[in-house]
């Protein structure tokens, strides 16, 4: 059975309201003052919901609170903590009513900044669109909210301290406690999430001491043709999902790495096809958004599934160039997947030089980011 999130009460949910829907081309000029780290270009942000501080800190209340859920008992920041990186730890989450989600849970650093949103959905090109799913899901649940949508509004209305953050964040709304102003705030606030200050960062910069001698070999090999890790971990967050302000549209990308190889078909989990959920295509069995690696040291587990417990197995899988699963329901081997891309294929390091990588991957984590008081809990 496929998990519909792109049907059901996501897409009828789309349908009911903009929630930055339209051409995110932004306006002409923005007057938000954005705080982006050195050498950071401008975000591009929906014409139809531009960036303001109101909306910026009513997202934060908004993603803290565990009145966002349906029974009261879980937030967004439930499943992004912020000293993971806005990731939680789990192999995959757990809902407000106990439903297993099936995909891992990714850090939010620097998601302003991505082509599209979840790990292998296509149509999610926005983060206004994007917070509709874990909002109003049903299979699975997340927050839950689809049932006890007004009852959730409701909460929020009877909040001294919500009616002044809605009236100031929407001040044209006759009534500014809705959908479609807290998708839009909750969106404000993840594109704030932005992590520029690793040693890697600085190391860029000038500051040839930020990096140890282990890291800075290992990120030869990152970008070498050894490894050749930079093929898709590419740009500036690391990742082949990229656009800003100014970008013109490009094709989206997603990859089949050699996680599973069912029967030997190139099939993977019925509840984790990738995009052949979305194409129906049997190329697009596995196919997955490359995620990035700013402060990835922070997000294990790993892989779509987090069938990945640490870095080092993750260069253990590319290095076998896939893997080969021997036994259990999802058995067969992933390095003959026919989906699998032809960069992913075995190479060799010694111990030391792996090392030397995961010193490089742990150079990528921003512990300003994971402290700074403008992401943290307001009701703490």
């Amino acid at each position: 059975m496929f998990h519909a999130w792109k049907v059901s009460a996501v897409l009828g949910a789309l349908l009911a309201v903009g929630c930055g829907g339209k051409d995110p081309t932004p306006p002409a000029a923005s007057a938000y003052a954005w705080k982006l780290p050195a050498g950071f270009p401008e975000p591009v942000v929906p014409g139809d919901n531009p960036m303001s501080e109101a909306k910026v800190e009513l997202g934060r209340h908004l993603f803290y609170d565990i009145r966002l859920s349906g029974n009261g008992t879980q937030s967004c920041a439930s499943c992004h903590e912020q000293q993971r990186a806005f990731s939680d730890g789990r192999v995959t989450p757990v809902g407000a009513t106990g439903d297993r989600v099936p995909r891992n849970a990714p850090g939010l650093a620097n998601v302003a900044y991505l082509s599209t949103y979840t790990w292998a959905n296509p149509v999610l090109e926005t983060l206004e669109k994007q917070a509709l799913v874990p909002l109003f899901n049903e299979h699975p649940t997340e927050l839950g909210l689809t049932p006890r949508f007004e009852e959730v509004l409701q909460r929020l209305r009877d909040d001294a301290r919500y009616q002044e953050l809605f009236r100031a964040a929407f001040p044209e709304e006759a009534e500014p406690v809705g959908r479609d102003t807290l998708v839009k705030a909750l969106a404000s606030f993840q594109r704030t999430l932005l992590s520029g200050e690793a040693p890697y960062d600085r190391y860029l910069r000038g500051e040839t001491s930020a990096l140890s001698p282990a890291a800075k070999r290992g990120m030869e090999l990152f970008f070498g043709e050894r490894a050749e890790c930079y093929h898709c971990h590419s740009g500036p967050h690391l990742t082949n999902s990229f656009r800003v302000r100014d970008s013109t549209p490009e094709e989206l990308q997603f990859f089949n790495t050699g996680l599973y190889n069912m029967n030997g078909n190139g099939t993977y989990p019925p509840d984790n096809p990738g995009l052949f959920e979305f194409t129906r295509k049997e190329g697009d069995w596995g196919r997955f958004r490359v995620p990035p690696l700013r402060n990835v040291a922070l997000t294990a587990p790993y892989m779509h599934d987090g069938s990945i417990a640490t870095l080092e197995g993750v260069i253990d899988h590319y290095m076998a160039g896939g893997r080969n699963v021997t036994e259990g329901p999802f058995s067969g081997d992933g390095r003959a997947n026919p989906n699998k891309d032809p960069l992913v294929r075995p190479f060799t390091l010694s111990p030391d030089e792996r090392a030397d990588l995961v010193a490089f991957l742990e150079s990528l984590t921003d512990t300003e980011f994971i402290q700074d008081p403008r992401f943290s809990n307001p009701w703490e």
